[in-house]
């Protein structure tokens, strides 16, 4: 453009990992280098209300591995099917994964709602069902009363929070969660009807 030379890949790439802190070892692996943990560290840092307590063997709170091990954990929504799409032969299912970013979606995209807090609700939708990477996801068909499927969940929730070492983010998270357990506001309710209505779209 304008005449100017393009840059080589090399210098692509250099550029983006010195503006948002990415960068590609010279095998071209992605890595995480020393800014960006410490950006994701200290927005896990703890705070003295703090309610979800770091699980014994977690690393310390506010260090770049709690941090890490949080994400890594959150990957195994990627992995875990939905199970109703399971028992019935579904081919390719979506993941618990899918079914929280599309939820998040719909919440984005939809017409706004007398005293109902949109970005609030793309949260929880994005949140809903974090605990499923420790539990996996939990159906009425598996026979687990609905006071045991809770607890588990609720114990899921808070290792996974304590991963982050109880922090601002860990306590948003935790609260979340709850809000959404216990369909306690507007946007509790809405999320839940997203999570009625997003299967029908799946199908």
């Amino acid at each position: 453009m304008g005449g100017s030379r393009a840059l080589p890949l090399s210098s692509l790439l250099a550029t983006a990992a010195t503006k948002s802190t990415l960068f590609l070892s010279h095998r071209g692996h992605h890595s995480l280098p020393l800014r960006l943990a410490a950006s994701m560290s200290s927005s896990s840092s703890p705070s003295p209300s703090s309610s979800s307590p770091a699980p014994a063997g977690a690393a310390p709170a506010g260090s770049a591995s709690s941090s890490i091990d949080f994400l890594t954990l959150c990957y195994r929504l990627k992995t875990t099917k939905r199970a109703g799409w399971v028992r019935r032969g579904v081919q390719g299912p979506e993941s618990v994964a899918d079914h929280m970013y599309r939820m998040g979606v719909m919440a984005l995209v939809a017409a706004d709602l007398p005293g109902v807090d949109r970005d609030r609700c793309v949260k929880m939708a994005i949140v809903h069902d974090i605990a499923e990477a420790i539990v996996g996801d939990i159906t009425p068909s598996d026979g687990v009363p609905k006071e045991e499927k809770s607890r588990r969940e609720k114990e899921a929730l808070d290792h996974m929070c304590g991963l982050l070492g109880g922090g601002p983010r860990a306590e948003e998270i935790h609260e979340l969660w709850m809000e959404y357990e216990q369909n306690a506001t507007l946007e509790a309710k809405v999320v839940k009807d997203f999570d009625k209505v997003q299967p029908f779209l799946q199908l």
